[in-house]
């Protein structure tokens, strides 16, 4: 089978992995030059060309990134690398590769891994859904994304929470500019800032595990958030599976915990969505970069 590569554009480091088939043959990492374009670009361009040398073949390209193209521009949007902004990346990198590539939101491409060959493999309908410093997720039907004319399928985080009441705290304002985005209670970020501005996601679930009443009180109100904000989703998709990843999708109790409060706001008698953590973990937005790409004979 033909060797693609994928390439996950991170704020802190760039990664590229390159699969034969469904597997692995290479993998390498190189800081993400912090602020600057043109570095940024360079980094990537010499990635895909030090692998193609080591494997001896050239392959295809997929692109992972922290934002969007404007359908509008085809220029990047919403990245919180802020030097990738108002860039034209893809024709950037194409014109340094001589070669056409395919781009996507890393959310997206977690979606297409897991979906690929990953926790969601063999279903016709997967939700793979981030729970990180921010929430997003991307969709896929039929092993194929599912896209839009504004690019913006999966951006659930930046929906107003379903079923909001007192008890669910105060009104945030979100980066966004908008009040009590989804993101602003399922995030890592956000869950800590409205439950325990003392401690971060990952202390404040491992209380909760030990069985202080307070973080358990928080985990509850935050699986019960989370629930509500699936539900709607299920109700309008309805996949047959929901991927978890980033980390909070670690929260092992979160496979336990959801699926009866999940029943309780799913418009139907029976709940069939299978909800999974991701089976490639922190490895699958790389993967579904190259998986950006299907699989054609040699």
């Amino acid at each position: 089978m033909s060797l693609r590569f994928g390439i996950d554009l991170g704020g802190t480091k760039i990664e590229i992995i390159a699969l034969d088939g469904a597997r692995e043959v290479l993998r390498r990492r190189v800081p993400t030059p912090q602020g600057d374009y043109p570095a940024t670009l360079a980094a990537i361009a010499a990635l895909v060309v030090q692998a193609e040398r080591t494997l001896g073949r050239a392959g295809s390209v997929g692109v992972g990134i922290p934002g969007s193209r404007s359908p509008l521009h085809g220029r990047i949007r919403n990245a919180n690398s802020v030097c990738l902004i108002d860039r034209d990346l893809q024709g950037d990198l194409e014109r340094l590769l001589e070669r056409p590539l395919r781009l996507a939101n890393d959310a997206d491409c977690f979606a297409l891994s897991e979906a690929s060959d990953g926790a969601g493999a063999g279903a016709r309908s997967v939700f793979g859904a981030i729970l990180g410093t921010g929430v997003g997720a991307g969709i896929v039907v039929d092993g194929r994304l599912l896209g839009g004319p504004n690019a913006i399928a999966g951006e659930w985080g930046h929906n107003p929470l379903p079923g909001r009441s007192a008890a669910d705290g105060a009104v945030r304002r979100c980066y966004c500019g908008r009040d009590d985005c989804i993101e602003t209670f399922l995030s890592g970020p956000g869950w800590a800032a409205r439950s325990d501005p003392e401690r971060d996601a990952g202390a404040l679930y491992r209380a909760a595990e030990s069985g202080e009443p307070a973080a358990q009180a928080a985990f509850a109100r935050y699986c019960e958030q989370l629930a509500r904000a699936l539900a709607s989703v299920i109700n309008i998709l309805d996949p047959e599976v929901v991927v978890l990843g980033g980390g909070l999708s670690q929260m092992t109790a979160l496979y336990r915990e959801l699926p009866p409060l999940l029943a309780r706001h799913v418009f139907s008698d029976v709940l069939a969505t299978r909800l999974l953590p991701a089976r490639h973990g922190d490895s699958s937005g790389v993967r579904g970069a190259a998986w950006l790409w299907p699989e054609q004979p040699d």
